[in-house]
């Protein structure tokens, strides 16, 4: 196979991506959105927000890191944050679908995309403690544009959003992390007062 066959295939592997669909619905809750629509929405969110990261970052890595971070959902799907999945079965199928996705590139390409890929995954870096903060962001941009979305589906409370997504956030882009919670915080008050009714 030439490197252009190689190329071509891994492209065409990635629409797949686009038939995977996520928990989180569109805005105009029309439909849930698929996987691919979440890749570009976070990192355009990454493009946009990137003076609030807690450090400086390589917005253009960043972007990056989004582009690649849920290619592995091909193979082992979307696992909702609010979902009930076993953690470490969940990272195997992720390891094993990078292998088989990656490994479809020429090995100088494999290895870079890898590369940037597990640095995604272990969030060490400052370009990737910003980009795993921006990938939690927009999923609570979503629930709240859409009255909650599927927090209540998920019995989601305010304190599970604070561990689950506010730490994440919070380490990558303080100041957004703030801003978030007082409309989470309004989003619950709101419906507090509904349910005493």
């Amino acid at each position: 196979m030439s490197r252009l066959d190689a190329q071509l295939a891994f492209l065409g592997e990635a629409d797949r991506l686009k038939s995977v669909l996520r928990a989180t619905s569109l805005h105009d809750r029309s439909r849930r959105e698929n996987s691919a629509e979440h890749s570009w929405h976070v990192m355009l969110h990454a493009l946009v927000l990137a003076e609030h990261a807690a450090r400086p970052v390589d917005v253009s890595r960043v972007m990056t890191m989004l582009l690649l971070h849920d290619l592995v959902e091909i193979d082992a799907g979307d696992a909702p944050i609010h979902g009930g999945h076993d953690p470490a079965e969940q990272e195997a199928k992720e390891q094993a679908a990078a292998d088989r996705l990656f490994g479809l590139l020429p090995v100088d390409q494999r290895d870079a995309m890898r590369f940037i890929w597990e640095e995604f995954e272990a969030a060490e870096t400052d370009d990737a403690i910003f980009a795993k903060s921006i990938d939690r962001v927009q999923p609570v941009l979503s629930n709240l544009a859409t009255d909650g979305g599927t927090w209540p589906e998920y019995n989601v409370t305010p304190e599970q959003l604070e561990t689950r997504v506010g730490v994440k956030v919070a380490r990558g882009a303080p100041a957004v992390w703030s801003g978030l919670r007082s409309r989470i915080d309004a989003w619950f008050s709101g419906r507090a007062s509904l349910l005493h009714y």
